[in-house]
């Protein structure tokens, strides 16, 4: 099986090659060094440059200032983006898609068409400590309030907090039709009862945080409602069906890089008398990840084409969470080869092998730890059938 490139896709992807190449990768050690942090100058520099090459809001709608790109177009910008370290490709945005198609007059003029146009920046706060894979185990609440609704909650984990004005709520709702069901709020930084508890250290070293925030009798207008009462469930899953996808086409990336750089260092380094890339174990390892590359590769690029074409959504919910599993514990066996490679440079922070040794292991946990995805797919053999998964 292959999935065929077209003109256009492969233009995308060289693009996107080139800008990973020529802007992110030669700053990949200053921010490892830097907390992460780049010049003001150069980051502005790769924001700019990233929107010129059409490398922003790369999944928005074209009549909202997006790049209309397809599933598989988008699949082909995030890999390139994964082979970069310290989240520098991030600078990829892709904002909420699922919100734009529900989104009401005034959210699309407040918050989804400058979130495009890159002149505000989102986040999400879901994720609370019980509650991380399993999104229903969540005890934030909201309370309507005539025309509006009280938030409260501790939510942990919301990524890029730091560098965002407005955040995605979850919570349950307390009274009405819909108590106990879920609601997705849209929550401005900087209003009253919005607090920023504290930012734990990862092992990853990001400009973009993770913070923990209080919600705390925080008071919305009924105009900030996500949809509606009740749909807040729905909008998760289609943002972790996009999001695992992504996160398999960044693995992708970053095992090919790791791959490239560990095949250069093998044919240079010589050990005995010959160079690590003439020693059959060295050739093992080089041959193990290029073989597991290829397949996640084509299991990614395939549930992207499947997308575009309109496949059935249970069937795409699961090979998300297939690509996913596959793709980060492939990158995460890659890694670690690398670093065994690499011998002792592979241990060095200044080491592409020791950084993404790091960073690729919160693959397997956010969006769905493997073991979720594990059960999500074993679901879905159980009702669907064998032939509907692997046809």
């Amino acid at each position: 099986m292959s999935v065929r490139l077209s003109e256009d896709d492969l233009e995308i992807q060289a693009r996107a090659r080139l800008f990973v190449d020529e802007e992110l990768i030669p700053w990949e050690v200053h921010a490892e060094m830097h907390d992460g942090e780049l010049p003001e100058e150069v980051s502005a520099r790769h924001e700019q440059r990233a929107r010129e090459l059409g490398l922003t809001a790369i999944n928005q709608p074209t009549e909202l200032g997006g790049h209309g790109y397809s599933t598989l177009q988008q699949v082909l910008i995030q890999e390139q983006a994964g082979r970069a370290t310290n989240a520098l490709g991030w600078v990829v945005s892709t904002p909420a898609a699922w919100f734009s198609a529900v989104a009401t007059p005034f959210q699309l003029e407040q918050y989804v068409v400058p979130t495009i146009a890159g002149e505000r920046h989102e986040c999400y706060a879901i994720t609370e400590e019980h509650a991380g894979s399993d999104v229903d185990a969540i005890v934030a609440t909201a309370r309507r309030d005539g025309d509006e609704y009280v938030l409260n909650g501790i939510k942990w984990h919301v990524t890029s907090a730091n560098l965002a004005d407005y955040v995605f709520f979850q919570a349950k709702l307390t009274d009405g039709p819909h108590a106990g069901d879920h609601a997705l709020f849209i929550v401005d930084m900087d209003t009253p009862g919005v607090r920023h508890i504290r930012t734990p250290s990862y092992t990853h070293t990001y400009s973009h945080h993770h913070w923990e925030m209080a919600f705390e009798d925080v008071r919305v207008p009924a105009s900030h409602l996500v949809g509606s009462e009740g749909d807040g469930m729905s909008f998760t899953y289609e943002w972790f069906r996009y999001e695992r996808l992504m996160i398999a086409a960044r693995c992708c990336g970053a095992a090919e890089r790791l791959i490239e750089e560990a095949q250069e260092f093998a044919e240079s380094r010589i050990v005995f008398g010959e160079t690590l890339a003439d020693r059959q174990a060295v050739q093992f390892m080089l041959a193990d990840s290029l073989t597991e590359l290829w397949a996640a590769r084509l299991m990614t690029y395939e549930t992207a084409r499947e997308i575009d074409e309109g496949t059935d959504l249970k069937t795409v919910h699961a090979h998300c969470s297939m690509a996913k599993l596959y793709a980060s514990e492939m990158a995460g066996r890659v890694a670690d080869r690398a670093v065994q490679i690499f011998g002792g440079r592979g241990y060095m922070r200044e080491n592409v092998a020791e950084r993404f040794n790091r960073e690729l292991r919160v693959d397997r946990i956010w969006e769905g730890a493997s073991e979720v995805q594990r059960v999500i797919i074993a679901a879905q053999l159980r009702k669907r059938g064998l032939a509907p998964l692997t046809h």
